[in-house]
């Protein structure tokens, strides 16, 4: 003769005998903990989890859903017409904010007539004071950290702001509306400050680099990989970028192909973080991922700046 399910006391309410069970948990339940399920009933924490995990503002890659996703592009951009008004401002490209903005590994010993005239091989202050009309602009290495960030919101030619704002209005909402705002945010600064370390290390101590072309390499990168995780045509995206990276060959001294280059890696690295990861896991690996990664971009930073000085 078949035994009776035993009867055991509600997981929330011991005192109260129950012979119904969570359909998930399998944990019993009286009718107060109950909540009617298509099959069966759930308890109500497994309804609360599971409102939580499948809730309507949560995007494809555990991000929350931007009301307008061409917020932070437009805050982003306005930041960098800003500075760059102020660049015009106080003198153009060559004059002493857009120097101490702009990045430079080690330094440079520049003539003071804000023409863009430097004493290439001069490559310490003592030295610099002892040429006549000239001034010392730190860079990285002598303690200008801030220029790994500041260079990639820094602009000089209205060409150059044009072409990189055109590219940000039209990348960065698509990228915020799948990421969310924070996500999107934090691909786009990882970007530049993988684009400003490839320049620390790439580049001639006393060169000079600006703009947000890095970033923007960064935001294809990203687009690259979550089209592909997507299933989608990537292979547009490659185009998009090889045309890029031909602009970036044929364009001469005037472009830093490293920014581009280390953005490029950089924003790749980002949204793989992001989007690789098996669906349950990312809550657990993106922030923590995106932290190492930022904080192995700044190690990387520091090594060459120990090395230069």
């Amino acid at each position: 003769m078949t035994q009776p399910p035993p009867v055991q006391g509600c997981y929330r309410h011991p005192d109260r005998p129950t012979l119904a069970r969570c359909q998930r948990c399998r944990r019993p339940v009286c009718p107060e903990c109950m909540v009617p399920a298509p099959v069966g009933v759930q308890c109500v924490d497994c309804v609360r989890d599971g409102v939580r995990a499948t809730r309507a503002d949560e995007g494809p890659f555990g991000g929350r859903r931007s009301a307008d996703p061409r917020l932070t592009s437009l805050i982003l951009i306005g930041v960098n017409v800003a500075v760059f008004l102020a660049v015009l401002l106080t003198g153009g490209g060559y004059a002493r904010l857009a120097t101490a903005l702009s990045i430079t590994p080690l330094g440079q010993c520049l003539v003071d007539d804000a023409s863009g005239s430097y004493y290439p091989g001069v490559l310490d202050p003592a030295t610099c004071a002892s040429q006549p009309g000239a001034y010392w602009a730190a860079g990285v290495a002598y303690g200008a950290f801030w220029q790994v960030l500041t260079s990639a919101f820094t602009h000089a030619e209205i060409l150059h702001i044009g072409a990189n704002m055109l590219a940000l209005f039209f990348l960065g909402p698509p990228l915020e509306q799948v990421l969310g705002r924070t996500r999107f945010l934090a691909v786009y600064l990882i970007s530049a400050l993988a684009g400003s370390a490839a320049v620390m290390w790439l580049a001639p101590p006393d060169s000079s680099a600006l703009g947000a072309s890095g970033a923007i390499f960064g935001m294809l990168g990203a687009l690259l990989v979550i089209t592909r995780k997507a299933g989608g045509n990537y292979q547009l995206v490659l185009v998009w970028l090889g045309i890029n990276v031909v602009l970036t060959v044929v364009g001469g001294a005037g472009i830093s192909w490293q920014g581009h280059l280390g953005g490029l890696l950089g924003g790749l690295a980002a949204a793989a973080i992001l989007v690789l990861p098996a669906r349950e896991d990312r809550r657990r690996w993106q922030w923590p991922g995106l932290a190492a990664l930022t904080g192995l971009l700044l190690a990387v930073i520091v090594v060459r700046v120990i090395m230069l000085r």
